[in-house]
This record gives structure tokens, C-alpha cells and sequence, in this order.
């Protein structure tokens, strides 16, 4: 039962930093702003996402043993979630907040070696990543972190989906990768019960919202995560995490597409994601947010059952070549 720790201590402390940091963020008055593209009304405390940050940090550190990459790990999700924090407080400008995740992605992969070097194919092909490796790695981190930020439009969106595609990302580093890797599992779920202490407050009616000091964070760490499980990995394990995150990735690209179609900077901002598209149709706050969690569901079971027939198909081809 020693594993409960991982997932209670995190659980609690981000329950009892949340209601502290409100009544801290009230006082230094930090507010989401109320614009044509937000659907809330009133001040609401926007940097929810210190609390989640801070106990994963802290378990971390007391929990895992240091190395190269825990460090990466810890050192640029710092610098992303400092970004973040600077954004929610005075609105950085677009090309800045760039920087700044740039800067996180770069440190991670020179300090912690996160890269994906390998791809292993069926019938022993490999594929050696080589210098795109590089690119390939700068891309996806960055690329996943303003998935997840694009979606924090609604209560408890972020919250909820990135523990779903958690706990799925979760279930397979321990099940499903070629070698279990705990250390991987661990750190998921430290995340999960830091963000699952947070979440009671952030549901609609949420009292806080993650801001970009959460949103980024989250977003962050589960690029890093999966790139984790993809190391020297598997071609189904390497379509994993792409399925798992198919609401974010699926309304990050479409948004892309949308605004380079209508003449549009494909990063300006605006109110045709799917949870204003839901919302349009006439689904409430919490019911668009549960649809959506649904969505997110579909995707990570698809997930789970592509790696369990990959697991039987497998065991299957075996018992097919010894016979």
C-alpha cells in the first residue's frame, strides 16, 4: 500500500493550497479578464494552477530519485510554469509567451535527453530518428503544450480531460510498453492527484481557473510524459498518445486550418472551438464539458483496445510461428 502515498499526499496538498490561494490572489487582485471569446461573468481568480504545481513539484522532489532527466523534467516545467504565472499577471504578448515555451523545450531536452531516437516498426524494422529527432521532439512538446492551453475555455475542461488522457497515458506505461516503466506510471499519477485535488474547485461553478499558469504546466508535462513512453518505441505505441489527446490535437488543428482559411494569424484567438461550437447548439456549461469528457473517453478506450489487440495480436503471432 506504500503507492498510496503517491497519489494522496499530492491529492491533499493541492486540495489545501487551492482555497489559500485564492484568498492570495483576491488580495493581488489577478482575475481572468472578460472578453468576446471568455463565457464566464464576475472575478474569478485565474492562477488555480500554482496549487497543482506546487505539489507536484514538491512530491517530486521528495519522492524520486534525481537524475538528468527528473531535472529536465523539473527545470523546464519551472521555467513553463513561470511563463505562465507572468502571462496570467500581466498578459504577455504572443510572440514572448513563445519564447518562454520554446526556452522550457529546449532546457528539457539538453538537460533531461528527452528525445524520440527510435521508432520500432512490425517485422523488426527500426527506425533511427537521427539529427530530426531533435526537431521532431521541439515540435511535439510545443505543439502539445498549446493544444491543452487552447481548450481551457470552460470549467474544469482542462482539468478533466488531461486527467482522463492521464490516466490512460498511466495504464499504459505500465501494461503496454515493451519494458513497464515506473517510474513513468509514478510521475503520471502524481500529476493526476495533483490536478485531481485542484479539480473540486475548477468544476462548474468553478471559484478558480487554471490560467496559463496551470494550462501550460499541464500542458507541458504531458508532452513530456508521452514522449517519456516513446522512447525507443513501438509504432503502436507511438500512435498511443496521438489518440489519447485527440480532443486537443483534433481542435488545435482544425483551429489552424480555420483561421489560415479565413485569412487569419493561426495563433490569434477566437470563439469557434469545440466548446463554443457545443455551446452554440445549445448544450449548458456543464453539459458541453461532460460531452466533451466523453469525447475524451472514446478516445483514450480506442487507445486501450488498439494496445490490447497489438498485446494479443502479438502472443497470437507467436503461438502461430511455434506451431
Amino acid at each position: 500500500m506504500d503507492w498510496l502515498k503517491y497519489l494522496l499526499i499530492p491529492l491533499t496538498m493541492s486540495a489545501l493550497i487551492t482555497p489559500i490561494l485564492k484568498v492570495i490572489a483576491v488580495k493581488l487582485e489577478i482575475y481572468a479578464q472578460m472578453n468576446e471569446r471568455t463565457v464566464h461573468s464576475g472575478k474569478i481568480v485565474r492562477i488555480g494552477g500554482v496549487a497543482i504545481y506546487v505539489s507536484f513539484i514538491v512530491c517530486m522532489a521528495c519522492f524520486m530519485k534525481t537524475d538528468a532527466t527528473i531535472n529536465g523534467i523539473l527545470i523546464g516545467g519551472t521555467i513553463m510554469f513561470l511563463g505562465g504565472l507572468i502571462d496570467d499577471m500581466v498578459d504577455l504578448k504572443p510572440k514572448y509567451k513563445l519564447a518562454i515555451e520554446c526556452l522550457a523545450a529546449i532546457v528539457l531536452m539538453v538537460v533531461g535527453k528527452v528525445s524520440l531516437d527510435v521508432i520500432r516498426l512490425p517485422f523488426g524494422i527500426t527506425i533511427d530518428m537521427g539529427i530530426i529527432s531533435f526537431i521532431v521532439t521541439f515540435v511535439w512538446i510545443i505543439g502539445i503544450t498549446n493544444a491543452v492551453n487552447l481548450i481551457d475555455g470552460l470549467d474544469g475542461l482542462v482539468s478533466g480531460v488531461s486527467i482522463i488522457s492521464l490516466v490512460t497515458m498511466g495504464i499504459v506505461s505500465y501494461f503496454f510498453l515493451p519494458v513497464p516503466n515506473l517510474f513513468l506510471t509514478m510521475t503520471i499519477f502524481v500529476l493526476v492527484a495533483s490536478i485531481a485535488g485542484f479539480f473540486p474547485f475548477n468544476y462548474h461553478p468553478a471559484i478558480l481557473y487554471l490560467g496559463d499558469t496551470g494550462a501550460l504546466f499541464i500542458g507541458f508535462m504531458i508532452s513530456v510524459l508521452s514522449l517519456q513512453g516513446l522512447k525507443n518505441a513501438t509504432a503502436v505505441a507511438v500512435v498511443t498518445p496521438m489518440i489519447i489527446l485527440g480532443v486537443p490535437i483534433t481542435d488545435t488543428f482544425l483551429a489552424i486550418i480555420r483561421r489560415t482559411l479565413s485569412g487569419q494569424k493561426f495563433y490569434k484567438p477566437d470563439r469557434n472551438h469545440l466548446h463554443h461550437r457545443l455551446l452554440s447548439l445549445g448544450l449548458t456549461h456543464r453539459g458541453t464539458v461532460l460531452v466533451i469528457y466523453g469525447i475524451s473517453m472514446i478516445f483514450s478506450l480506442i487507445s486501450l483496445l488498439l494496445n490490447i489487440s497489438s498485446r494479443i495480436g502479438g502472443i497470437l503471432l507467436v503461438i502461430g510461428l511455434l506451431f
